[in-house]
């Protein structure tokens, strides 16, 4: 263990290398200080079932404001992901205010879908790096309890009958995944198999109080079968399933037979309510300023695809970055991918011949939920949280965009 730990020091050390680059430090890289989330809860039944999106954000950026001890007057804007909810701009505004952030600092919520919370890190670094703000908050919020991504009507059929692709974008997610296992010869099997190992590294995570780094407890009411409000407070995600093997995943139905017969809910991600938020800033302010860097952020990418098969967007997305930066797969400490389904994972993690150690330690969203706007910002955080327990250095997180995309983020652990 050792001899590796020191081998993998002097790989990151090698002057002029790809990885002496991106782990090199200067005034004006773009810096972690602050990386939190939620609880992850079970979607209608669980603890935030009768949370609002805008208390999620709320309760979340507070936790930022009192962690981080910074000036609030000193955020100039916070951008958060959001997928099913048109009124999020307006939730978020009233959210940051009500969090005590002063009507100076901007708030705007954006959409692309499960990447929508590394989107948002993107978005506020490039502002940092540009010059148009000095101090951000990225952040991710998905109330799927009170709703979620499915279309309410088809598209106009004057646009969709131009290509098949376009036809293709109104395909539910479960009919991509079943397209995936389908197209690329993924078993049931396989899939509860991989579905089975992300439950049971969760399952010991959990134990182990690994999650207890990243989780910022919240304080909110639900309202009990009889329908009186009571006050919890949440800590610990929902979603992990003790004693869970392949053989119990076997059992369970398959979820889309109109589709095919290898996706069910034991090997899909789970909706999930939940939040996550990431303090970005340069270097150079960081230091003025007194707060402790966590991480630098290197970049991020998008890339696109076929939308029938948009669960493999890692695929794609991952050589893309990797290359934008002159890396291999072998400079990778941790990779985060998020587990929309296990047919996606599955076939992203063999095409990539990802060791399968380094991918998702703590398991992924199969196991503790996807909460579509949050899971990008999650990732980060929960990989910044091994690295520093394992004392890795480089994090790689990844996930697929429905209609087809996918993206992925590099980011260098300074824990």
């Amino acid at each position: 263990m050792a001899a590796e730990r020191l081998s993998s020091i002097l790989k990151h050390l090698t002057p002029g290398s790809a990885l002496s680059n991106i782990t090199s430090k200067n005034p004006d890289d773009i810096v972690i200080t602050l990386a939190i989330r939620t609880p992850l809860a079970k979607a209608r039944k669980g603890g935030f079932k009768d949370t609002s999106l805008e208390y999620l954000a709320y309760a979340t950026l507070k936790e930022v404001r009192e962690r981080s001890k910074l000036d609030p007057s000193l955020v100039e804007d916070i951008a958060m992901g959001n997928v099913s909810d048109g009124k999020s701009s307006y939730k978020l505004r009233a959210a940051a205010l009500a969090a005590g952030f002063p009507n100076t600092a901007g708030a705007y919520t954006l959409n692309r879908f499960c990447s929508s919370g590394l989107k948002a890190v993107e978005d506020i670094a490039n502002a940092i790096s540009s010059g148009s703000i000095e101090i951000g908050i990225a952040m991710g919020a998905e109330s799927m309890s009170a709703g979620g991504d499915a279309l309410d009507k088809p598209f106009d059929e004057a646009v969709t009958s131009q290509s098949q692709e376009s036809a293709d974008c109104m395909q539910p997610m479960g009919w991509t995944s079943e397209n995936v296992s389908r197209d690329f010869g993924i078993t049931r099997e396989e899939m509860d198999k991989y579905a089975a190992e992300s439950f049971q590294r969760a399952e010991r995570a959990q134990k182990a109080g690994l999650f207890d780094d990243e989780i910022v407890p919240i304080k909110t009411r639900v309202k009990d079968a009889n329908g009186e409000w009571k006050e919890i407070t949440l800590t610990k995600d929902e979603g992990i399933r003790p004693g869970t093997t392949p053989e119990s995943l076997a059992k369970i139905r398959v979820a889309f037979p109109q589709w095919g017969p290898t996706t069910t809910g034991g090997n899909a991600s789970q909706v999930t309510d939940g939040a996550a938020a990431i303090l970005l800033m340069k270097r150079s302010t960081a230091v003025k300023l007194g707060q402790p860097i966590l991480a630098k952020y290197v970049g991020a990418t998008v890339a696109g695809l076929a939308p029938r098969i948009m669960g493999i967007g890692p695929s794609v997305a991952i050589p893309k970055l990797l290359g934008k930066y002159g890396l291999s797969l072998n400079d990778i400490d941790v990779i985060e991918i998020n587990e929309a389904f296990a047919s996606m994972a599955v076939y992203c993690r063999d095409k990539l011949n990802l060791d399968w150690s380094k991918m998702n330690p703590r398991g992924g969203a199969i196991a503790l939920g996807h909460p579509l706007g949050a899971t990008g910002a999650r990732q980060i955080v929960t990989g910044l949280a091994e690295c520093r327990k394992s004392g890795k250095k480089v994090l790689l997180t990844s996930m697929c965009i429905g209609t087809g995309m996918g993206m992925a983020g590099l980011f260098v652990n300074e824990q």
